[in-house]
């Protein structure tokens, strides 16, 4: 790993794919982390970066994920999701359980092995993709918004924490964006997910990994704390202008 390292994770699709060929066009030595090895391997072989298995939500795969990368000058965390869409009186605590553990504790697990390596860099950036879920709640998704709730303060509290060491730390809260984010919060469900955009132009992946190329090329001394960015099509997370 020659040059400066960037980990992604959740990098097999979505926002974490395109966010590792940004971040590869950029000269960044790309590590790409997930379950779906057969999909990182492909993508790391397009970029010249180094494909290893990842599970957030396990301690053991982190562990043996983070010993594997030398050195760290940035983070990005990507990996997380959601899963139903229910009141909180019909609450899934399966799926809350699993929102939590990738969305929170997987970032949790992530920072915390990689922090003092991305300290030792001399010039660490940690960027967090939340939502704008954690911005506001909406009806029926209350495990998500708590998750990326949660998800965003932990970021945000790194920020006074590593405050006067060479770590700049950044939060990017999108709003609808097209991936397989709705495939997988309503179980492969086409047709249900399909809705979600319907009648809108929804952000694509590659409009957050641009974000992420650059706040990554900012100076040393330049810290972007959050941007928030949806489409023109979209005000909150329940108020879209659809055209059909």
């Amino acid at each position: 790993m020659i040059g400066r390292t960037a980990v992604v994770t959740g990098a097999s699709s979505g926002i974490g794919e395109a966010t590792a060929r940004t971040l590869a066009d950029q000269g960044f030595h790309v590590v790409v982390g997930a379950r779906r090895i057969d999909r990182l391997t492909r993508l790391a072989d397009e970029i010249g970066g180094t494909a290893l298995a990842l599970d957030v939500t396990d301690d053991d795969s982190v562990a043996e994920f983070c010993a594997a990368i030398p050195e760290v000058h940035v983070l990005v965390n990507n990996a997380g999701g959601a899963k139903g869409l229910t009141p909180v009186a019909e609450a899934d605590l399966a799926e809350w359980r699993w929102m939590w553990e990738t969305n929170v504790l997987g970032t949790l697990r992530m920072t915390k092995a990689l922090l003092p390596k991305l300290i030792a860099s001399g010039d660490g950036l940690i960027v967090t993709v939340t939502s704008i879920a954690a911005l506001a709640p909406y009806d029926n998704g209350a495990g998500y918004t708590s998750a990326k709730h949660a998800q965003a303060v932990l970021h945000r509290t790194l920020r006074g924490e590593l405050l006067g060491r060479p770590v700049r730390l950044t939060e990017i809260a999108p709003g609808a964006v097209e991936t397989e984010f709705s495939m997988v919060r309503f179980d492969g469900d086409r047709e249900r997910a399909a809705q979600v955009y319907a009648g809108i132009e929804p952000l694509v992946a590659a409009d957050i990994a641009e974000l992420v190329g650059f706040v990554a090329s900012r100076p040393a001394h330049v810290n972007i704390d959050r941007i928030v960015v949806q489409p023109r099509d979209q005000a909150s997370a329940g108020r879209f202008h659809r055209r059909n």
